[in-house]
């Protein structure tokens, strides 16, 4: 499965959040896609105080980099 276009747009969170749906819109079981919009959900809880914005932008090329990982798997 290919990764969703436009990665490379994703410069806050907002946009990674909405990209990282999309892509769990594309798994192929319901349970997977539960799984893992649960598992973007929680990850934005938890780093949502995060305020250096190298971090972030660390955080998003990661989180880009999983989810191509995973949309491949």
């Amino acid at each position: 499965m290919a990764p969703l276009p436009n990665a490379e747009l994703v410069q806050n969170s907002l946009q990674l959040y909405r990209y990282l749906l999309r892509c769990c819109k594309q798994l192929p079981e319901e349970n997977i896609r539960q799984h893992y919009r649960h598992a973007v959900r929680q990850s934005f809880k938890v780093h949502a105080d995060e305020d250096d914005p190298e971090r972030i932008q660390q955080i998003i090329k990661r989180a880009i980099e999983d989810a191509d990982w995973i949309m491949n798997k």
